[in-house]
């Protein structure tokens, strides 16, 4: 069978000296390596779940529920909520046993055209927007302490942020490890730096200085929008709780290592985002929180006295293990993607030496690269909460789906369906509170969503007699020179086993 983009990618356009490395890696087969462990798993998801949101404004929930106590159960509630989440992909990653996370999930259980709308939404504006942020993010705070009274350079912030970019990139791209490496050492980093300041928030209390908590609820809202606006800002700051799924093929014993890192990782984070928002409300009063638009720098400047230069760090590294995370779970996305022929084959080789997909960690650096020369960067997150949400709720429902399709597929894991029934139901709720509050441009990522009709047609859902021939002559062309520049080929899985162009359409 012809791959579905007709993409002259094989061994016969390798040089010799290639073939001799490709037939001596033969003993182990040309795929990536299972090189996770459940440490690094571990590292993957807290790294990921605990951003720069943490530090810099986790005052959205506080905003809407206007009491301490109210915000402090609704960080609770985000918490459990995602556990439910994270829960049910522990058993859709047990059972469907490829990367790729939710595009993998859909991909099963509803077929090729809804999978490729999720994958043409990532690849369009939910991961190159979230890299490009977070890269602006870790610039400024680099740069601040030279420029403290003033903002700094555009110029400057957008500079250091491709730099931040590019050195992750070509950290993942010479060798999985080295990414794991940044992972543990940088979570290790942001953790040390939320202990200290949970630290600090516990002696203030042990030394009686528990004012602002005398009544926890008192003036708190009983508006039920402004409780969901509430809790909608709790559960973004859980997201990330998947990151793992989109690495499953190259962790060690998925089977065990994949709902151990889980279990382990979400009570972590939830205990820690509730001990540091206690911290906050400790030191810091309601206005100077809500007023702050870094809450945890004003915390610093109140309560650490000359340790108070720790926090930026912390923030800049935290923003640096969180784009690692981000460009590890992408590339993989994309890769696999290519694998389904959903994308162009060459972003599915990987590097006949080093295993990593080479070519899919490029391309994802490129267009983050490209939507940091977007000046206003940070609005375009506006544009996927709606496609983030549905698609998430959408794999879901798939494992309910699978349960009644599938009733005999092998499930290590096999968990009460009250559990992806409650967070389908909850994901409606998630779906609509953007559609209810920012109608435009939740709109606006539907649009872009659905802008992948055109590509699906000519890509996938035409045969190949019918796609135009300049297409597939260009394809062709960029896939080989990719293959002589990165050193690349297909993996034997695909080489050995066809895929399946039923189930891509």
């Amino acid at each position: 069978m012809t791959d579905p983009w007709i993409i002259c990618c094989d061994r016969k356009n390798m040089s010799k000296t290639e073939l001799e490395v490709v037939k001596e890696n033969k003993k182990e087969k040309m795929q990536m390596k299972q090189e996770i462990s459940l440490l690094n798993g571990i590292s993957l998801i807290v790294g990921n779940m605990i951003g720069s949101g943490i530090f810099v404004s986790p005052k959205g929930v506080l905003m809407y529920s206007t009491s301490y106590g109210l915000a402090l159960l609704l960080w609770a509630l985000g918490g459990i909520f995602s556990l439910f989440g994270a829960l049910c992909y522990a058993e859709l990653g047990t059972s469907i046993v490829k990367s790729g996370a939710s595009y993998a999930y859909i991909l099963e259980a509803f077929g090729g055209f809804i999978a490729f709308i999720r994958l043409w939404s990532s690849l369009l504006i939910i991961e190159p927007t979230t890299q490009a942020v977070i890269a602006i993010t870790f610039a400024n705070y680099i740069v601040q302490p030279i420029f403290p009274f003033c903002e700094p350079p555009y110029g400057a912030v957008r500079l250091i942020a491709a730099a931040c970019i590019c050195s992750l990139t070509f950290i993942n791209c010479v060798n999985v490890k080295w990414g794991t490496r940044v992972q543990d050492l940088f979570t290790y980093a942001k953790v040390m730096a939320l202990i200290m300041v949970i630290t600090v928030g516990l002696y203030k209390i042990s030394q009686g200085e528990t004012e602002n908590l005398k009544d926890p609820f008192e003036g708190s809202t009983t508006d039920a929008g402004f409780i969901a606006l509430a809790l909608y800002s709790a559960l973004f700051s859980y997201s990330g709780w998947d990151t793992l799924n989109f690495v499953t093929e190259e962790m060690k014993n998925p089977e065990r290592n994949l709902p151990l890192s889980i279990a382990i990782s979400m009570p972590i984070v939830t205990i820690i985002y509730l001990l540091t928002n206690v911290a906050y409300y400790i030191v810091l009063d309601m206005s100077a929180l809500l007023a702050s638009d870094a809450v945890a720098v004003t915390f610093g400047n109140e309560a650490l006295s000359h340790a108070k230069w720790i926090i930026p760090i912390a923030v800049a590294m935290s923003c640096y293990g969180g784009l690692n995370s981000s460009i590890i779970a992408a590339s993989r996305l994309f890769y696999v993607g290519a694998r389904e022929g959903h994308l162009p084959n060459s972003l599915s080789l990987i590097h006949i030496k080093r295993f990593t997909p080479v070519p899919a960690l490029i391309f994802n650096g490129l267009m983050s690269l490209i939507y940091l020369l977007v000046e206003d960067v940070f609005l375009l997150i506006n544009y996927y909460c709606f496609s983030y949400w549905f698609f998430v709720g959408l794999s879901i429902a798939g494992l309910i789906y699978l349960r009644y399709t599938q009733p005999d597929r092998r499930r290590p894991i096999k968990l009460s369906l009250f559990f992806p029934v409650v967070y389908c139901f909850c994901t409606l709720f998630l779906v609509i509170i953007p559609l209810y509050s920012d109608t435009i441009n939740s709109l606006i990522g539907i649009g872009i969503a659905l802008s992948g009709i055109p590509a699906y047609f000519l890509g996938v859902y035409l045969t190949v007699e019918k796609r135009p021939w300049y297409l597939q002559k260009l394809f062709a062309t960029i896939t080989k020179y990719i293959q002589m520049l990165f050193c690349c080929c297909q993996e034997d899985h695909d080489l050995e086993t066809e895929t399946s162009e039923t189930k891509a359409k």
